[in-house]
């Protein structure tokens, strides 16, 4: 039996956190190993943000395209042609993951090693490669990268049909004629929404109130009402019973006041969440605590239980990001490389869901500004009130920025309109600025931009007590 190779650290997993982390510690003088079961790049470019944004611009042109009317322009008719779509697709995520690659490749120090690997210690690994052979590692310091995957729901009838996931329903070569998302989180409506622009039927079930659950109540009644003007059917507050496979169509059952209701589609996406990468890692024969759902526990340092082992991006549960899991390579990174003490502790958590027009939230909702001990500002106008969205005829959704009455600065916003995201991150640099808001009331912005709209939103704030002081003033 040959003697386990040594290293000084061992990454398994080549998302966004494993592959700079690689470069990184290579470049530092630091014999690394990065193992990766099949694609370099992670969920991000592989089957995630990379691929569903390029798809996600396919299906607005389409939709705007549809709208000429509405500016003047006369299209004709529209026919979407999905093959070319996902030959586009393919070719940019083909770009991002080879030049990741040849990049790590090059990089003097560092190993890419194309298997599977699995814990035999808390300093050794086993890589079953994807040649037939089998190799031991060791090292110091041991990174887990693996990310997630769909989950599956416990559904009578699921095993039978030919559902489809996050990575499949991009494989196809034809628009469904009808589709059924199980789920209204933010992967689902995304595929819901671009399935409709191609020119599916599309019906949106989801088990909660509201869809994303996280949000706002008045930003998920904005994005269902969008959706529904979009002529997406969302059927919420309720569960399938069971599946079925008819054919060429899909059954699913849900219940209604009424009685079982049927739902008929030629195509069903799963979106009801994900599950980690974990159950190969035989994580026991190293000590790693993880909880009931295979998610690894780390401290705010990315540390697990296990002394020089940590977990980094979506493996270990928490908010399910690429920038997110970049910032804890950088975590990692300054901590091991420079010597400081960085923590994942009140970093802010930024995010956009690519809906049309975009959500774009960072900081606290209202629900938790009201719920916490604050006493705050809520500003909040629509999007009919921005000139530039007027003039670009997007003017559906709303901005809304949480201000805490103490100091005057943001404590968080959600932007329900075009380019959402990028209004949202304008916002962010504030918040990490820690200005108040009435430098952004009092600011010169060019006209007509979209930034403008921060004149008109800080304006007029109303003051709202927290939840605990509302209550003790309702008893008083």
């Amino acid at each position: 039996m040959e003697a386990a190779t040594e290293y000084d650290a061992i990454i398994i997993g080549s998302g966004q956190a494993g592959t700079p982390l690689a470069s990184a510690l290579a470049q530092a003088g630091r014999k690394t190993a990065l193992i990766e079961r099949v694609h370099v790049g992670g969920t991000c470019v592989n089957e995630g943000c990379t691929p569903t944004k390029t798809m996600v611009a396919s299906a607005r042109v389409a939709y705007l395209a549809r709208r000429g009317a509405d500016y003047g322009v006369r299209t004709g008719e529209i026919t979407v042609d999905m093959g070319k779509v996902r030959e586009r697709k393919r070719g940019i995520v083909n770009s991002f993951r080879s030049g990741s690659q040849e990049r790590l490749e090059k990089t003097l120090g560092l190993d890419l090693i194309f298997g599977e690997a699995s814990f035999t210690g808390p300093k050794s690994v086993q890589i079953k490669r994807n040649d037939g052979t089998v190799t031991d590692l060791t090292a110091d310091y041991i990174f887990i990268n693996t990310g997630t995957r769909a989950a599956r729901p416990v559904l009578p009838g699921f095993e039978s049909i030919s559902a489809l996931d996050n990575f499949s329903i991009m494989e196809l070569d034809t628009v469904p004629e009808r589709l059924i998302v199980l789920g209204g989180g933010y992967i689902g409506l995304e595929f819901g929404q671009m399935f409709r622009r191609f020119g599916s039927k599309v019906t949106v079930i989801h088990s909660r109130p509201q869809l994303l659950a996280r949000e706002d109540p008045d930003v998920a009644e904005e994005i269902e009402k969008i959706l529904r003007e979009d002529g997406i059917e969302c059927v919420l507050n309720t569960k399938p019973t069971r599946v079925a496979q008819r054919g060429t169509q899909i059954e699913v059952e849900v219940p209604t006041k009424d009685g079982p209701r049927q739902l008929w589609a030629t195509h069903l996406l799963s979106s009801i969440g994900r599950i980690p990468n974990t159950e190969v890692l035989n994580l026991k024969a190293a000590g790693i605590a993880a909880d009931q759902y295979g998610f690894i526990v780390t401290n705010n340092r990315l540390e697990t239980n296990v002394a020089g082992v940590y977990a980094l991006g979506d493996v270990k549960g928490g908010p399910a990001f690429t920038h997110i899991s970049y910032d804890d390579f950088r975590i990692i990174r300054t901590n091991l490389l420079d010597g400081r003490k960085a923590t994942t502790d009140d970093r802010l958590l930024p995010y956009t869901v690519f809906i049309d027009p975009q959500l774009g939230r960072v900081g606290m909702s209202e629900t938790e500004a009201r719920a916490s001990d604050r006493k705050i500002l809520v500003a909040k106008i629509s999007m009919n009130q921005v000139a530039r969205a007027l003039e670009m005829d997007e003017s559906r959704g709303f901005l809304k920025a949480i201000v805490d009455v103490e100091n005057g600065q943001i404590l968080g916003a959600a932007v329900v309109g075009i380019e959402g995201g990028e209004i949202m991150a304008m916002l962010e640099v504030a918040m990490m600025g820690k200005l108040q808001h009435t430098v952004l009331r009092d600011g010169i912005f060019a006209h007509p931009t979209l930034a403008e709209s921060f004149n008109k939103l800080f304006a007029d704030l109303k003051a709202i007590k927290s939840h605990e002081a509302e209550n003790a003033s309702s008893a008083a």
